[in-house]
């Protein structure tokens, strides 16, 4: 199986797209907008890795 098709491959590109965005060059509402995508990401990361969230206090808001 090719590990670019695993969830945690995605999850991982997808998070270093986000943070290699240069958010100085957008606006408060676009910067926020990455800010907030970067944290849940990385929330659904603690919560897919076995055994991560028990030992972070994880919450995820709705």
């Amino acid at each position: 199986m090719d590990p670019r098709d695993t969830p945690g491959y995605r999850l991982h590109r997808t998070l270093s797209n986000l943070n290699s965005i240069n958010t100085e060059q957008l606006d408060s509402p676009d910067q926020e907008r990455i800010a907030k995508a970067t944290t849940l990401l990385e929330q659904v990361g603690l919560l897919t890795q076995p055994g991560a969230s028990a030992e972070v206090n994880v919450t995820v808001d709705s």
